[in-house]
């Protein structure tokens, strides 16, 4: 279990300076000795007065290594930004950011309790993909205490799993298929099959392939790869064999680059189109502009129309500091964070109880239409937005057209992120 702390751990209090200029343990030897003369009564007081309340901790669960590294220091430093913009401060009170890696489902939920049990954060922010956010979430409605999950996109997460303290910002499988199913269909309907072998590959490939029976399509093939795939000639070879209209990817962003490299690499692209419901920028950037290809689904892009002020604000902050736009992990990690934030802000106090309940009112600015936690699976709706590899290629890091935004109608929105009874999310009454 990774136990090391974050860049933006803040010193400890033995060296932090007072309002004064005096370092905590300078003061306590001082206070100390004017104790010991009987006239340290009232200073006290003073101090504590002068100090402010104890700084808010915030929790922080994303890879520092492996497959899903780059995905987790961008969502960090969407965080990292989202505090900024607030001046790193809420309710009055500094907020201090720790951040514990996530290596595998069992260390992200060890990390976790950590956070609770030994650093007395008020709520947590974590997971880069499906498995380490349910093994959190699991920790979260044990120890009753806030946890956002970003990039989860497992339906379990606010369905079958659901709990009063769990909160998702990404949309869950069987949204981002639904929107990306017409752009596929038009392609044709007869579809070949390549997910991997956890939670998010197996959700995509039966909302996909339950969509495309209702449209009246046929599966070609239905292959699965293992987590971290190195080789995927076998599996273009059937799909070369078998010819579909269209290739349906349900791969994480280090086995989709890997794939779409060697997918290129023998002749495959352009001539037979891939999708997959969700991609990262960074997925993309990983690999050639001569590779890149496909249909895909994004929760938001820096390019797009309708952008609010905070987030045209957003990327010249994050182009100005890291040099690049921000991709869509680095966004979702600032939009969740703002929404935990303004959670805080307007709870009536700082218990993991008062802050949940909170969460469930937060409304944010998105453009055309607010995006919020709904209160009965804790899920954020919000639109989804659909793109399609530029077939040239010209701007280093702009390689997407927009194909679609769904819904057009507000009203649509319950619908399009599914009715309780297709949930399946039976949250019991929270508990303090």
């Amino acid at each position: 279990m990774s136990q090391d702390h974050g860049e933006d751990m803040k010193d400890s209090d033995a060296t932090r300076e007072t309002s004064g200029g005096m370092t905590r343990r300078s003061w306590l030897t001082a206070a100390g000795k004017t104790l010991a003369s009987g006239a340290a009564v009232l200073a006290a007081p003073a101090f504590v007065r002068a100090q402010g309340e104890q700084p808010l901790k915030l929790g922080l669960v994303m890879a520092k290594q492996g497959v899903w590294t780059e995905q987790g220091e961008m969502i960090a430093n969407g965080v990292k930004l989202a505090l900024a913009d607030a001046g790193n401060q809420v309710r009055g009170r500094r907020v201090d950011l720790i951040w514990y890696d996530e290596p595998n489902p069992q260390s992200a939920q060890q990390n976790m309790q950590k956070l609770v049990d030994e650093d007395k954060v008020v709520a947590v922010i974590g997971g880069t993909n499906s498995g380490t956010s349910l093994a959190m979430a699991s920790v979260a409605n044990r120890a009753k205490m806030p946890y956002i999950a970003p990039n989860a996109a497992a339906r379990e997460l606010t369905g079958s799993s659901c709990n009063p303290y769990t909160f998702r910002t990404l949309a869950p499988t069987p949204v981002t298929c639904r929107a990306l199913a017409p752009s596929l269909l038009a392609k044709g309907k007869r579809w070949h099959f390549l997910v991997a072998n956890y939670a998010y590959g197996q959700d995509i490939q039966r909302s996909m392939s339950d969509l495309l029976k209702e449209a009246g399509g046929t599966m070609t093939g239905a292959d699965v790869s293992p987590l971290n795939t190195t080789d995927f000639s076998s599996f273009i070879l059937k799909i070369r064999q078998s010819k579909p209209d269209v290739v349906v990817l349900g791969l994480p962003g280090g086995d989709l680059s890997t794939f779409l490299k060697q997918y290129a690499e023998m002749g495959l692209k352009g001539t037979i189109p891939v999708a997959c419901p969700i991609i990262g920028d960074s997925d993309l950037w990983s690999i050639s502009p001569d590779a890149a290809t496909g249909y895909y689904g994004k929760p938001w892009h820096f390019s797009s129309p309708g952008h609010t002020p905070a987030e045209v604000a957003f990327i010249k902050n994050y182009t100005a500091k890291y040099g690049k736009p921000p991709a869509d992990k680095a966004w979702i990690g600032w939009f969740a964070a703002r929404g935990l934030l303004e959670g805080i802000k307007q709870a009536k106090s700082t218990g993991g109880a008062d802050i949940a309940a909170s969460l469930e009112t937060v409304r944010l600015d998105d453009g055309a239409m607010p995006a919020y936690y709904r209160s009965w699976d804790h899920q954020m709706v919000r639109r989804w937005t659909v793109f399609k590899v530029k077939d040239h290629i010209t701007d280093k890091w702009d390689w997407l057209d927009q194909v679609s935004v769904v819904p057009k109608n507000p009203a649509d929105l319950d619908k399009l992120y599914g009715t309780r009874q297709e949930i399946g999310c039976n949250m019991p009454p929270r508990q303090a």
